[in-house]
C-alpha cells in the first residue's frame, strides 16, 4: 500500500514575533541547535520507511524558502510534490487538497500522514514506532490521531480523551483547574494536530461532515496550474475557487463528528514550539537558570531567556524575563505572558505595521535583501543574489534606483542596454525603466540599491517577465 508523509505548512507562528514574521513564518527560523522546524519535519518524513513521495500543502508565496529549507536538510531523496495554496483556508482545506491529490495519483487505499511543518520531536524511533502502528489501523478503514502523553497542565493545547486505542472525544483549550484534572486522570492527551488515514476514507468522512470544503478544493485542485522542477512538481491551486471554500480546522469539520477515530498514543519529545517559553527551553541553562544566544551580559539576573542578534543585550537584576532582540523590533516580556505575544502581532497586523509582516532581511526566490537604512525619499539595501539566480524583468512607477557592485559581478539590463558590472561599478536606473539583474557567476553577487522617490514600498513594481512565476 502506497505511504505519502503530507506536509502541511502555515500560519504566521504569531506568537514567535519579532522573530517570526508574516513572509518569512515560524517553520522558517533557525533553531538554537541548527536547521529549522520544515526542515527537521522533511527529514523526519523523507527517514520514514517506503517512501517515495512526500506531498507539501504551504503557501504560493513559501514555495522557494521550502524548496531551500529541503535542500538544505540531512534526507533522503524522495520526490516532491508542492500544492501551493493562494491563500489560507485552514487545515481542513489544506487536508481535502492532499487527500484528493494522492487519490488521483496514488489510489484510494494510499495511506497519509499529515505532519505540521512546525513541530519538533526530540525521539525519531519513538515517532516511527508509533506511525507504524497508525499505519495498521488506517489500513483498516479507520481515520487516526496521535495523542501526546501531557507532562504539565497545558491550557495552550486542545485535549483528546481516549480509551484503548479510540478517541473518545476532542476537547477545546481547558482553563487551569480542568487541565489539572486531565493531567490526573490519564485518560487524556494532548492533540498533536498528526494524523493517518487513507485517501478514500478522508474523502468519505469530508464529503459527509464538510461537502463543501471537500468540493472546494476538488475545483480548485481540477483548475490548478501544473509545473515542474527537477524531480519535483507544482499545483498551483484555483485561486477564485479556492477563496471560496469554507475556511476551518481539520478537527472542527472532521475529526470532532467521525463516528470512529483511533488513537495511538506519542511520548516522543514532541513540541509545537509555540512559545518563546517553549524556545527557551531549547537552549542550556547556567548556574542560575539563565539561556541566552548571541551576545549577552547577565548580572543578577536569574530564570531569563535573551535572543541576540546584531548588538550587545545587558540584563541587570531581573527575574523570568524573555527578551529577543532583532534589528527592527525588541521584545520584553515576563515568561509567564509568553502566550499574550501574539497580541502584539495581531495589533501591528491590524495597524498595517510592516514590522508584522517582514523583517530587516527579507528572503526571495533568487537571494535576500536587507534595508540599512531609510528615511524620507530614500532607502539603502544590501542585495545578495544566489548563483545564476536573477530577479524578475521589473520597473517602478515612483522609484529609481543606483546599484552599487560590492563584490561578485552582475549582468544588468537597463532600459534597452544590457551591461556587466564588476566590484565598484555601478548604473543608474531611472523612475519607469525596464531594468533586471542576474548573478551570471558562481559566488554570491553582493550589491548596494539607494532608491530614491515619493514612494518606496514593496508593492510598486511591475513585473515582465519572471523565472519564479510571479510576472
Amino acid at each position: 500500500m502506497t505511504f505519502v508523509p503530507v506536509i502541511i505548512s502555515g500560519g504566521a507562528g504569531s506568537r514567535l514575533w519579532p522573530l517570526s514574521r508574516e513572509a518569512h513564518p515560524k517553520p522558517f527560523l533557525e533553531l538554537p541547535s541548527g536547521g529549522t522546524l520544515i526542515g527537521k519535519t522533511y527529514a523526519r518524513a523523507a527517514n520514514l520507511d517506503d517512501v517515495k513521495d512526500i506531498v507539501t500543502v504551504t503557501n504560493r508565496e513559501f514555495l522557494f524558502l521550502t524548496r531551500d529549507a529541503y535542500e538544505e536538510a540531512s534526507a533522503p531523496a524522495c520526490r516532491s510534490t508542492f500544492l501551493l495554496e493562494p491563500e489560507g483556508r485552514d487545515t481542513a482545506a489544506a487536508v481535502a487538497l492532499a487527500a484528493l491529490h494522492v487519490a488521483d495519483v496514488h489510489g484510494e487505499k494510499a495511506i497519509l500522514l499529515i505532519l505540521p511543518a512546525d513541530h519538533l520531536i526530540a525521539d525519531e524511533a519513538a515517532f516511527t514506532d508509533a506511525v507504524l502502528k497508525a499505519r495498521e489501523l488506517a489500513g483498516a478503514e479507520d481515520i487516526v490521531t496521535f495523542g501526546i502523553a501531557p507532562d504539565r497542565p497545558e491550557t495552550g493545547f486542545g485535549y483528546i480523551e481516549a480509551e484503548g486505542n479510540k478517541v473518545q472525544r476532542f476537547v477545546e483549550k481547558p482553563d487551569r483547574a480542568v487541565a489539572e484534572s486531565y493531567l490526573a486522570s490519564g485518560r487524556h492527551f494532548w492533540n498533536s494536530g498528526m494524523f493517518v488515514f487513507s485517501a478514500g476514507a478522508m474523502i468519505k468522512a469530508m464529503e459527509k461532515h464538510c461537502p463543501e470544503i471537500v468540493e472546494g478544493a476538488r475545483g480548485a485542485l481540477g483548475a490548478a496550474k501544473r509545473g515542474t522542477n527537477g524531480e519535483s512538481e507544482t499545483l498551483e491551486v484555483d485561486r477564485n475557487i479556492f477563496a471560496q471554500t469554507p475556511a476551518t480546522s481539520i478537527d472542527y469539520a472532521v475529526m470532532e463528528k467521525a463516528e470512529s477515530v483511533a488513537f495511538v498514543p506519542l511520548s516522543c519529545g514532541w513540541s509545537d514550539i509555540g512559545s518563546w517559553a517553549a524556545v527557551a527551553d531549547l537552549v542550556s541553562a547556567d548556574e542560575s537558570g539563565n539561556r541566552a544566544t548571541g551576545e549577552v551580559i547577565l548580572e543578577g539576573v536569574r530564570d531569563c531567556f535573551v535572543h541576540a542578534e546584531d548588538r550587545m543585550v545587558a540584563l541587570v537584576g531581573v527575574d523570568d524575563l524573555l527578551v529577543v532582540d532583532t534589528p527592527d523590533a525588541l521584545l520584553v516580556t515576563h515568561r509567564n505572558q509568553a502566550q499574550q505575544v501574539k497580541a502584539v502581532y495581531n495589533r501591528l497586523k491590524s495597524e498595517g505595521h510592516e514590522a508584522a509582516k517582514l523583517h530587516r532581511t527579507a528572503h526571495r526566490p533568487w537571494g535576500t535583501y536587507t534595508v540599512l537604512e531609510e528615511g524620507d525619499r530614500f532607502k539603502i539595501k544590501r542585495i545578495e543574489v544566489k548563483p545564476g539566480a536573477r530577479l524578475s524583468l521589473q520597473a517602478h512607477h515612483h522609484r529609481a534606483e543606483h546599484w552599487v557592485v560590492v563584490s561578485g559581478t552582475a549582468k544588468v539590463v537597463n532600459g534597452s542596454e544590457e551591461i556587466l558590472l564588476s566590484v565598484n561599478q555601478s548604473t543608474y536606473i531611472p523612475c519607469g525603466h525596464k531594468h533586471r539583474m542576474e548573478n551570471p557567476g558562481i559566488l554570491p553577487l553582493v550589491l548596494i540599491e539607494v532608491q530614491s522617490g515619493e514612494y518606496l514600498g514593496e508593492d510598486d513594481i511591475v513585473r515582465f517577465d519572471d523565472v519564479y512565476g510571479r510576472a
